[in-house]
């Protein structure tokens, strides 16, 4: 798969016939602190043509250390997210699927203020027992780790590490880590979780951080970017990408690594 540097124009306007946000309440727990029973919100992208009748692959997409279920934007018609996968599937370029973008706080106190840090380290245990139940008993999935994927940005790139690979490897099969966060870990922990579960294959490990990223360059690298010359498993340019490119700790890398890892995921399959 040959990644890009840039979006191309066509790929970022609104097309007719698009697909569907919703809105979802599901009920999860409070795991990083009393275990009480809470109830969490997030957004659903269904593609265009969703037909409860087939089966879909689902992207669990995490925000950032300052965002919520609502920083990628998933709320409406000019969403980037929308735009960009709207686009790919009218063209034929990939295969339809949903898109989950959660709370990555699994607190009861899960708002932008006032919630602590380290309720985003809890996540697995949200996302094992209460999230992906919830959309595989509520949308046509094909509830099979080869058909599962998460990705996120910043801190959301540290959980799809630290928690999709080194926690839910039985679950999630593709991973996107967009400029991962200081706290991730790094590449010698990852080898060491893939070499612990030699019978779970990763079909993908997409990485992309900008050059001039003062917040996680340093992480992002050592995290990913020697990864395959560690792991046997991880081939550069068979299921594993290091991608760097001109930017910061913003946007405009982010969404083109929504981009590339929306063209790489499920592909395989």
């Amino acid at each position: 798969m040959n990644v890009v540097d840039a979006i191309p124009v066509q790929y970022r306007v609104t097309t007719e016939n698009g697909g569907n946000i919703e809105k979802i309440t599901y009920n999860t727990k409070d795991y990083f602190g009393d275990g009480g029973e809470i109830t969490k919100d997030a957004f659903v992208y269904l593609p265009a043509g969703y037909d409860g009748t087939k089966q879909y692959g689902v992207l669990y997409l995490m925000h950032g250390i300052g965002g919520d279920e609502s920083e990628w934007g998933m709320t409406g018609d000019n969403s980037m997210i929308k735009k960009i996968m709207d686009n790919l599937t009218a063209k034929g370029e990939i295969e339809s699927f949903i898109i989950v973008t959660p709370n990555g706080r699994s607190s009861r106190e899960y708002g932008r203020e006032g919630s602590d840090f380290n309720s985003f380290y809890k996540f697995g245990q949200e996302l094992r027992n209460d999230l992906i139940p919830y959309i595989d008993s509520h949308y046509a999935t094909f509830a099979d780790r080869e058909y599962r994927a998460m990705a996120g940005l910043s801190m959301g790139g540290m959980q799809t590490i630290n928690i999709g690979i080194c926690e839910c490897l039985d679950l999630i099969s593709w991973f996107g880590a967009f400029s991962a966060a200081p706290t991730s870990y790094q590449s010698t922990r990852i080898a060491s979780c893939l070499e612990s579960n030699p019978e779970l294959r990763i079909n993908f490990f997409y990485n992309i951080c900008g050059k001039e990223d003062s917040v996680a360059f340093s992480s992002a690298s050592g995290a990913a970017k020697y990864l395959s010359k560690l792991a046997p498993t991880m081939k550069d340019g068979v299921n594993f990408i290091w991608q760097e490119v001109t930017g910061g700790h913003d946007f405009n890398v982010w969404y083109l690594g929504f981009y590339n890892f929306a063209r790489i995921v499920f592909k395989q399959n």
